[in-house]
């Protein structure tokens, strides 16, 4: 059963703390103790998507549990009225979003979503069409991967093995065709931005900020600094 997307003002009214919207999905991280607790909070959070149909994409690292949401077939109807089957965040993306905390809560493990990061790549062109077959057969080996869970042409591996791809309009990005965009929570988006300046960075472009901030670096290489305020103080773009 394919759902409707949601909107940054609702998801921002679902009042989700422990959870922030990066790019398409509601990103986690939860600080775990040693890998055992979170091999245990990974079992309960699997059970409560089984109990759905519905689960997110898991990582564990050294002494965290990360964690992502989206539904992959989600309803996006365009100005025009026109539907196209996108990846966004759902109702069922929240609903268990709440569930996950309230088992964290019950595990006596904490969120840091302060901590959550993704990285997207971005690619000036003029004709994203022509060129888009060519970066997913590079990026994935999967011509599918052109257009999936968008309306575009972006090239998004399957298992989000790679970082999606973005294309921009040809001389938007600045002196490089390339440019990474770092997606972070709200909160971090000044102390992003410092850091970048600090470390020897130029702010070239705040006109959007805080949603969007150009960095250059000394050689004018570009990366955007992303954030959904879109989605509210309490959840993190690209929209």
């Amino acid at each position: 059963m394919t759902m409707d997307m949601l909107m940054g003002d609702q998801i921002a009214a679902a009042g989700l703390a422990d959870w922030r919207k990066l790019a398409q999905r509601l990103h986690a991280r939860y600080v775990v103790t040693d890998f055992g607790a979170g091999v245990r909070f990974v079992a309960a959070v699997g059970d409560a998507g089984d109990e759905i149909g519905h689960h997110p994409r898991v990582a564990m690292s050294h002494g965290c549990v990360d964690l992502e949401m989206v539904t992959d077939d989600t309803v996006y109807r365009d100005d025009d009225g026109t539907e196209h089957v996108v990846a966004w965040v759902t109702q069922q993306d929240v609903d268990l979003a709440r569930r996950i905390t309230e088992i964290a809560a019950q595990h006596g493990i904490r969120a840091d979503p302060a901590a959550v990061t993704e990285i997207e790549l971005g690619l000036d062109t003029a004709d994203s069409a022509r060129i888009a077959p060519v970066w997913a057969a590079l990026l994935t080996g999967d011509p599918d991967a052109q257009g999936r869970g968008t309306p575009g042409d972006e090239v998004r591996h399957a298992t989000a093995r790679v970082p999606n791809l973005w294309f921009d309009v040809a001389g938007e990005g600045g002196s490089t065709p390339f440019h990474v965009e770092v997606y972070v929570a709200p909160e971090v988006v000044e102390q992003r931005v410092a850091a970048a300046v600090a470390a020897g960075g130029t702010v070239v472009d705040d006109s959007n900020a805080p949603g969007l901030t150009v960095i250059a670096d000394q050689d004018g290489n570009r990366g955007v600094i992303c954030a959904d305020v879109s989605a509210g103080s309490s959840t993190g773009e690209r929209s």
